[in-house]
């Protein structure tokens, strides 16, 4: 069993049920929170939503809008303005190249206004069952301490992963990194005290953190 593996199945224990965050009824949905969700909390996005997509159901309903009403929609949101022109520009391309339906490949995905391979991976992995990782901080910050990958370029990450992970499990893998990154294994003062990969990561520094569990 690799490395990879061992860390899956402890990783599992402890999340049971590893999904993404976001709150979704359909691809579409989450292809928009996962574009609001840049650099914001999934908490606060999930806090828009709901009344978002009562008031936009559709892509065709995203694209016919106005970009200051779609600003007072999400102004809550971390860079509200740019992020209201890509989903309007998105939507767009949604209707007039796809019909109004979210594209299923990764090649489509990434050429949408606002589309990246994280976020092209978070839909077809969760929304379409179609495994890939979606490389958020989490993941990069995790499967580096973990030893799973030594680079900080979030491509070449999800190309090492990949090496590492069978296909089906892609997805619910990336959740998992993840939530531990989350939860556990946070940027600052993580709690390697309290890790069950503990004995399976390659960090340098997770001694000094494990000791804190005793303090």
């Amino acid at each position: 069993m690799t490395n990879a593996r061992k860390i899956q199945t402890r990783l599992l224990k402890r999340y049971p049920d590893p999904k993404v965050a976001l709150h979704f009824s359909s691809p579409f949905e989450l292809l928009i929170a996962a574009m609001l969700a840049a650099q914001c909390t999934d908490k606060r996005v999930n806090e828009v939503t709901p009344r978002l997509f009562k008031k936009f159901k559709t892509p065709a309903s995203f694209a016919k809008a106005k970009a200051e009403v779609l600003e007072s929609e999400i102004r809550s949101v971390s860079f509200f303005r740019v992020k209201a022109r890509s989903i309007i520009e998105c939507c767009k391309e949604l209707v007039e190249r796809h019909g109004g339906e979210v594209p299923s490949t990764m090649e489509e995905l990434v050429e949408l206004q606002g589309v990246g391979r994280k976020t092209a991976n978070m839909v077809l992995g969760n929304a379409m069952g179609i495994p890939g990782i979606a490389v958020d901080t989490h993941v990069l910050r995790v499967s580096k301490r973990l030893g799973l990958t030594e680079s900080g370029d979030p491509k070449r990450v999800e190309i090492d992963l990949m090496g590492q992970v069978a296909e089906k499990d892609l997805t619910k893998f990336g959740n998992l990194l993840t939530l531990h990154g989350r939860e556990t294994c946070t940027a600052r003062r993580p709690r390697c005290f309290d890790c069950p990969v503990f004995s399976l990561c390659a960090w340098e520094n997770k001694e000094e953190y494990a000791n804190e569990g005793s303090r």
